[in-house]
């Protein structure tokens, strides 16, 4: 990989739709160019994907939740598994630090936020803690 791989990769990250001709330009490279360099990038399974960026209010859910939840050791992979599942999940992480698993939660409001802790985490084998923290602002 090289810088032209770098600009090409933080150019799409800023924005998924960024035209190749535009990504062309700055590099002073051909379109083609650009596009053999993205199948490269594919292949090598630095790109995996892209996507859309959500405004989650926009749709309703005016609630996002960054929730921490511990579990017995020898469920941790269960638990994650079954997170992934639930479409209020939008992200599930395994991490280290504070929480053993890290989810990103859309709730309509804070009853549903509520309703997710109790009825649906908190009742799954293996859960011993769910530690939401409410997102006031995202700034990146």
């Amino acid at each position: 990989m090289d810088d032209k791989d770098r600009v090409i990769i933080d150019m799409l990250t800023k924005d998924a739709r960024t035209p190749l001709t535009k990504i062309a330009k700055k590099l002073g490279i051909t379109e083609a160019a650009v596009r053999k360099r993205l199948k490269n990038l594919e292949e090598r399974n630095i790109i995996t994907g892209y996507t859309a960026l959500v405004n989650p209010s926009a749709l309703g859910y005016n609630t996002v939740s960054l929730t921490g939840i511990d579990t017995e050791p020898e469920k941790l992979l269960d638990v994650a598994s079954k997170m992934k599942e639930y479409d209020f999940a939008k992200n599930v992480f395994i991490t280290t630090g504070d929480h053993m698993i890290m989810v990103e939660i859309w709730a309509k409001d804070g009853d549903e936020l509520t309703r997710i802790i109790s009825d649906v985490i908190g009742k799954i084998e293996g859960v011993k803690r769910v530690c939401p923290a409410i997102v006031l602002e995202k700034l990146k």
